[in-house]
């Protein structure tokens, strides 16, 4: 699974998405410039008389893990204000494909529902291009230069409004949201800041760390995470790839333009070897392979984990919950390691359209009219300026016209409590967005705003770059080449049902049994477990799956390249 490595990008559900994935999209329009400082959202609802806005609720599942809003969140009131418009949004609880499957089986959609694979397949969302055309200016505006990009290979429709990777205007890159192996400040410091490129020196400061200090803050240190839960397998599944310099591709990796699996290669072996390693030394968590996001997240705002793999925006809401106690050096620096310092890092990329991500509009909904008008209204600049920033004057001032926050307006920001009642941000995650610039020349993101990022800088923050040199944490990664067409595979719809789904299906299911087992094992009986995994791999039909990838990549190379 790829992610919002998305990509790459500040989450604004960085908290709880991801999702997504744990990743985001290349180019870039000129978006909605004409209509930067409206003051009344533009045709709000369709049933709009006399000035009076009508009420209406759209029901929503968002396909993550999140908390209600309060009921006076002062975003979500504005939005009922001016449009009428109330959300009833369902979060994910438990696992995502049972939740699905009942859906599925009883025909049970709301109005909007987040970008699945699988609800594309049971026909449970209705086709959008011609609604655009006739009802949403500014969405055929956002993405039009993605167009044929957005349509489904099968039967040419979109379904999806992706809600990341469309780029306007200079993108400012000083947060990094995709994948890296992480370690905690604390660490980098206690060593005098060296400079640590590959596996065995993140895991030797690591191991030497947590002999030094057991405990943090009373409670044992936990050297290294790994997240194995449901659609976020990527913490255990896609580290191999940057290892040996290649981009996520999910669990493939392309080599002169043909795709093939990875999760019983050698490189894959060495990894997991290397784990199993570090587990018999006690560096990794014993609950970490039964534990679930939650669990995960909670640990990791504890400040006692040193190090994990993980994509950024899957777990900033850990990070806010460190620095609202002010547990600065407890947060994470992402290192883009690798196996060999021969090898040069390719963790970043530039931004990839979200494909699959984002809204869809259900065969359910009784005024699919009047939602994409909806949608159309808040991709207005005034909505996007209060869904990113917030309000001015309360949460962030005008400087000689840029954008900045006071030292409270950041401390509310990275606050969770504070953003349940003055932030759209389970909303918003999902919504289609303006990335990069508005029309005035301010980040979309307070996080990329170059002012604001340094005036923002903790001291300890500062020292930190200030060892190393770099302006921002960004600095730590190698920059991006150009994207091949076709990237990323792990967009690649798989179709439900299909042999190649069945096989991706059956390789994830023999990850998530096999490789928990060879890393607990002892090292000396890691190669038998390993046999057997390979072994199993051989006998599951991953052709199917590495014909349907390459297929798609030679589509998408005719179809996007034009």
């Amino acid at each position: 699974m790829g992610g919002k490595s998305k990509s790459t990008f500040k989450l604004s559900l960085i908290a709880l998405l991801s999702l997504s994935f744990a990743l985001s999209g290349c180019g870039g329009n000129n978006n909605t410039k004409d209509q930067a400082e409206s003051t009344k959202a533009p045709e709000a609802a369709s049933s709009n008389t006399g000035g009076k806005v009508e009420p209406f609720t759209v029901s929503v599942f968002l396909g993550t893990a999140g908390q209600q809003p309060t009921p006076d969140n002062k975003i979500y009131k504005m939005i009922k204000e001016e449009t009428g418009a109330s959300f009833d949004m369902e979060f994910l609880a438990g696992d995502i494909n049972q939740k699905l499957g009942v859906m599925i089986a009883g025909q049970d959609y709301p109005d909007l529902m987040t970008g699945n694979t699988k609800l594309t397949a049971a026909g449970a969302y209705i086709p959008l291009e011609d609604l655009i055309e006739e009802h949403a200016p500014n969405l055929k505006k956002h993405y039009a230069d993605y167009w044929n990009m957005m349509k489904d290979p099968n039967d040419g429709h979109i379904y999806i409004l992706p809600n990341y990777g469309v780029y306007n205007g200079k993108v400012n890159s000083s947060w990094y949201s995709g994948p890296a192996f992480w370690i905690q400040k604390a660490v980098l410091k206690e060593f005098n800041y060296p400079k640590v490129k590959t596996l065995d020196e993140y895991f030797d400061l690591i191991e030497k760390y947590k002999e030094k200090y057991p405990k943090i803050d009373g409670s044992p240190t936990i050297g290294f995470e790994i997240l194995n839960y449901d659609w976020k397998n990527w913490g255990l599944f896609n580290a191999p790839q940057h290892l040996i310099g290649h981009p996520n591709d999910g669990g493939v990796v392309v080599k002169d333009g043909v795709a093939e699996i990875f999760a019983d290669k050698d490189y894959a072996k060495r990894y997991y070897k290397k784990l199993s390693e570090m587990n018999e030394k006690g560096l990794i968590d014993k609950e970490t392979f039964v534990q679930n996001y939650d669990q995960y997240m909670a640990k990791l705002s504890s400040g006692t984990v040193l190090g994990m793999f993980d994509q950024h925006w899957n777990f900033n809401a850990a990070e806010d919950s460190l620095t609202t106690q002010n547990k600065i050096e407890r947060t994470y620096v992402g290192l883009p390691l690798v196996y060999d310092t021969s090898t040069k890092d390719h963790y970043r990329d530039l931004a990839v359209l979200n494909l699959n991500n984002g809204f869809g509009i259900s065969v359910n909904a009784k005024d699919p009219v009047k939602i994409i008008k909806l949608l159309d209204t808040l991709m207005d600049e005034k909505w996007q300026k209060l869904f990113s920033w917030g309000v001015e004057g309360e949460d962030y001032i005008v400087e000689n016209g840029r954008f900045m926050r006071t030292q409270e307006q950041r401390d509310n920001a990275a606050d969770a409590t504070w953003q349940l009642a003055n932030k759209a941000k389970a909303i918003f995650e999902y919504l289609p967005k303006t990335e990069g610039s508005y029309s005035d020349g301010n980040s979309t993101d307070a996080a990329a705003q170059p002012e604001e990022y340094k005036a923002g800088l903790k001291p300890f923050d500062k020292e930190v770059l200030d060892a190393y040199g770099f302006d921002s944490y960004v600095d730590f990664f190698s920059d991006p080449p150009p994207n091949p067409v076709y990237y990323p595979a792990w967009s690649i719809d798989l179709i439900e049902g299909s042999d190649a789904k069945i096989a991706s299906t059956k390789l994830n299911e023999l990850q998530t049994k096999f490789l928990p087992k060879a890393i607990l094992a002892s090292p000396a009986d890691f190669d038998s477990v390993w046999t057997d995994y390979t072994e199993q791999i051989k006998k599951a039909n991953v052709k199917a799956y590495e014909d349907k990838i390459n297929e798609q990549i030679k589509w998408r190379i005719d179809n996007w390249s034009k």
